[in-house]
Order: structure tokens, then sequence, then C-alpha cells
């Protein structure tokens, strides 16, 4: 499928080996970073071989956060066609890796799934689009994914773009991604480059780093018609010489094209280290690139992001957050959370200790917050942990603990101020208890006849009006500002009465028609609180923390210097 429309565009191919969870997405960020260093325009797509069509509806604990683009898409499976399409905005998590290293925005529509993919291939027959031919996943699902690639490429006008594949090399449902690389790959040699992420384990009965899960790897890339051009070896202690040497012997790449990647205390250092290791300037002469001139900023100047990772790594005292939630199974389902908090503190010259409480029945709210200088409710879904995490805001309010509240975590903060304040006995969200006597939470009136459960919450950037003289304005210094939402229920303003403000409930912000609650605080001088509808983490950058969680941090640090 030779595509001369999409000039001369590299595309660099990242897969994984050994197991999943090894580090791709970071690598695959740091490999942007690299090139973005030398002044080129690049983006990444990731490849998730799941039908899903997103990753919505999945759960945290299995698949880890969902990350929310400030675009909405339409996918239409058929273009031309009068099929329905699919609202998307909810992709991988991967995403806020990239976004937070490279500082670009991704459309919705980089991230392909194999649900979207043969969807698109069953409707598309359904509709006579391949009349006479035998539908197959070679040439016609390969094709798909291959049109999807080169559209992203050519109406972005970039001169490289990385593709990440999900998953493991060898798992089933990956191989029909893999051929479509192949076949780019043949189609434009001189153009590509495929980067092997794998794992280096440390044997410590023998005390040598291991090779051998890294050769099977490669083996198995090799027998789907795919060489890497360079190995990255993760691991816990930076690549010894002898097992580059031995890795470059076994998998046919130059030793120069093995490449160490260990354990980190601060994440965006890797792309320094890849630069120490010369590895930016081997893939653009492997890919025949040359340099171009880099405007100053931020963003991709090498001197700058070096300043900025010495930042981090400098910062020395800590901060201890306690996270009341509900997905702490694995550490990957609040990652722009735990991110932005980061962000927050290091500007702060502080590191953040997150106390992850995995809420049950028996937890001791008062024992497991005692000892935190503030309180992050964190967002979810459903029934289980509700009760400690309305118990975890009652707390924050009566030790004037600081505390910020998020989505479903501002929804359990109100309902918290309506019991305790309001003698709203039973107060609670109508996901929780649609019986209860004060659904002090309900669905939007957008979400009354919503049946369908994919794509269907009010999602993406939505414009926020915010009041003035308030801790959120405080914050953000501004009346307008674009945030991200994901939620179907929301506070409900009847119960706000002139009781309710007497306690300090405040209104803090709305959209811009008016009904909708985008945020609530307490007006107390003493005390910061605020719960906030929208997303802020999913914009924080590591250059550039959110406001509001820069604000949170700042009174957290406050809290902690007064008890001393």
């Amino acid at each position: 499928m030779k595509d001369d429309k999409n000039g001369n565009i590299r595309f660099i191919f990242i897969t994984g080996g050994v197991m999943s969870a090894v580090g791709k997405g970071v690598a695959t960020a740091s490999l942007g970073k690299i090139l973005q260093f030398r002044g080129f325009n690049i983006s990444v797509v990731k490849i998730d071989p799941y039908l899903n069509v997103d990753p919505g509806t999945l759960n945290p604990i299995e698949h880890g956060e969902c990350f929310i683009t400030e675009d909405v898409w339409d996918f239409t499976p058929v273009h031309d066609s009068d099929e329905r399409s699919y609202r998307i905005s909810e992709i991988d998590q991967d995403f806020g890796t990239y976004s937070r290293f490279l500082g670009i925005e991704m459309h919705p529509s980089h991230n392909i799934t194999s649900g979207q993919i043969y969807l698109s291939t069953i409707l598309s027959e359904r509709k006579g689009k391949y009349l006479g031919k035998t539908v197959q996943l070679i040439p016609h699902v390969t094709n798909l994914i291959k049109e999807r690639l080169m559209e992203i490429s050519r109406s972005e006008k970039l001169d490289v773009l990385l593709i990440e594949c999900g998953g493991t090399v060898g798992d089933l449902e990956s191989s029909i991604f893999l051929e479509a690389f192949r076949q780019i790959k043949l189609e434009f040699p001189k153009r590509t480059a495929l980067v092997h992420v794998t794992l280096v384990p440390y044997s410590r009965a023998v005390g040598q780093q291991k090779s051998k899960p890294t050769q099977h790897s490669v083996k198995m890339l090799q027998s789907m018609g795919l060489q890497p051009d360079i190995i990255i070896g993760r691991s816990e202690k930076p690549l010894t010489d002898d097992i580059r040497a031995k890795i470059s012997l076994y998998s046919n790449v130059p030793e120069a094209a093995v490449i160490s990647n260990p354990d980190l205390k601060v994440v965006y250092e890797l792309p320094i280290l890849f630069e120490e290791q010369g590895l930016g300037d081997f893939l653009c002469e492997l890919i025949d690139l040359k340099a171009k001139l880099v405007s100053y900023s931020e963003v991709n100047n090498y001197s700058e992001w070096l300043k900025m990772v010495n930042m981090y790594k400098s910062a020395s005292k800590k901060v201890r957050i306690g996270m009341p939630g509900k997905y702490f199974n694995i550490s990957d389902s609040y990652i722009s959370i735990n991110d932005a908090l980061e962000h927050a503190a290091a500007h702060q010259g502080y590191t953040t200790e997150l106390k992850m409480i995995n809420i049950t029945e028996g937890t001791d709210i008062e024992a497991e917050l005692k000892d935190c200088d503030g309180i992050l409710l964190t967002p979810g879904f459903g029934t289980r942990a509700v009760e400690g995490m309305i118990a975890s805001a009652e707390y924050a309010m009566e030790n004037k603990v600081p505390f910020l509240g998020i989505c479903f975590g501002a929804q359990l903060f109100f309902a918290a101020f309506c019991r305790k304040y309001l003698g709203l006995k039973d107060a609670n969200s109508t996901e929780i208890n649609p019986d209860t006597p004060y659904p002090v939470v309900d669905l939007l009136r957008s979400q009354k006849d919503v049946t369908e459960k994919g794509g269907t919450m009010r999602l993406g950037a939505q414009r926020i009006v915010i009041k003035e003289n308030t801790k959120l304005y405080q914050a953000y210094k501004q009346n307008i500002i674009f945030e991200r939402f994901r939620h179907r229920y929301h506070i409900q303003e009847r119960f706000i009465t002139e009781k309710a403000k007497e306690f300090g409930l405040v209104i803090s912000s709305r959209d811009e028609t008016g009904e909708i609650i985008n945020s609530i605080e307490l007006n107390r001088e003493d005390h910061w609180m605020v719960g906030t509808q929208f997303h802020p983490e999913f914009k924080s950058r590591p250059y550039a923390p959110s406001k509001v969680y820069y604000d949170f941090i700042n009174e957290c640090v406050k809290n902690k210097n007064k008890s001393r």
C-alpha cells in the first residue's frame, strides 16, 4: 500500500517483550522527547489489542487509569455511510505519559483498538465495501490498520509518528498489528525503525543479569518477520557491558543499539539517559533524519529539561497525602493524580509520600488519616467503599485537614457536608442509593434517558465559569477555564440552602449554562477544602503543575509545618 501522499514521514514502532507493564509507555515518550530535542514535529499512536472500542468501561483495577482527552471524537466505523458513530474521549493511560513528557495533546483517534478495527471491518462488509471479495485478516484488516496510521501522519503533517503496540510480543490478539508493522517496514524500509522494549531480570542466586528472556522475545519477533533495530533493556540497575554484548550477539543488533533503561528515581530523567547513551543520534541516522533548529521552549529544549529534572532530584522534604479510595490493587489506577501531586510538590521543593488507603468496611478512618498532611478523595464509580470515603471527608472537615475531592470525591464531599451540617441523615448519590431520602447527587438531565454505557458520559474539555473571591479563583486567577470531565452524576443545587451557605458551602464554578455545578468549597479562612467535578490532573505537566493541585499541596505543606 504505497502512499506517496505521506511525503517523508518516518515511523517508529515500539513493541514489548517478556511481560506486560515493562515500561513501553515511558520508553515511547522518551524516544519522542529526544526527537523533540532535535526540533522534529512528532506524535504518538497507541494500539490496544483488546476488543473494547475504548477503555471507558474497563475496571481500573484490571487496566489502570482511563485518560480523558480535550476533544471528543465521533468514531464512525464506516466512512461515508449512515452507520452510527461512537463518542470517544476515554483512552489508554499511556496517553497521560505521552502528554506529560511531550507537551502535546493527541486526538482520541490516536488510540486504536482491535474493537475499532474489527467493527470497521465487519460493518464495511455489511455495507458492501468488499463486494466480490472474501474478507480476510490480510489484506483487509491490515489495510484498515495502515490506513488509520497513514491518515494521522497525513493530516497532522508530522516528521515522525511513534506507534506503540500494547501487550507483549506473542500475544495472539496483537499479531495482526505486528503484521501491519511488517508490511509498513517492507513498503518504507528506509523510513521505519523497530524498537523492542524487553525485561532484563537480575538473578540474585547467581548475581547476574540474564539475557535469555530477551533472546526468546526477539526470536518470537523474528518469527513474525520483524527484526528489531534497537533493544531497550528494562532492569533494576544499568545493563552491564557483558550483558549488552550478549544481547547484541544473540539478537542481531549492533551493541550501540542495546540501550539501558534502569529504574530511576525521577522518570523524566530517561530521555537524558537515552541521550547519554547516544540513542538520539543513532535513531536519527537509522531513519535518515537531520536535526532541525530548535526554538527555545521549556518543553523541547534539552538544557531546560535537564534543569527541570535536577529540580525534581533535589526536592528532599516530604509531604504526606492520604488518598482514600477503592482502586489500589494496582499502582496505575490513579497515575495522573499521583503525577499531578508530584509535579505540584516538586515545584515547591517537596516530594510526595502517597498513603493509598484501600477502603473496606473495617477501615479505621481516623487511624489512617491522622498522620497525613492533606487528603485527596479519589474518583470512582459504584457503591463499594463509599461510606469510608464519606467518613474521610467528614474527618477533613472536623480536623481542618487540607482536602481536595476529585469528581466522585467532590460528590462524596457534598454528601458528607449534608449529613454533618444539614442533618440530612443518609444523604447520598442516587448512583449509590437510588432510594435515598436526600438525593444530593443525581443524574445529569442529559443522562436521564441514556441506556448504553460506553462513551455516553459528559466527556472531554468543557468551559468552566469561576466565581471570584473563591479558593478556585485564587488558584487559576481567571474567570474562564477549560478542564476535562467524565461523569453522569452531579451535585444538586436545591440542597445548597441558606443553612448550607451559613456553614460555609460555596459554589465556586459552574458550566456556561449555569445549570451544572462544576466545583464546591468551604469558605473558611483556616481550612482549604475544595471539590472539583472536573479532573485537573489530566492537564498537569512536570514543568507546569496544575494550579489547583499546586494550591492544595501548598496548603498541605502549611499544615505539615503548623503541626510540628
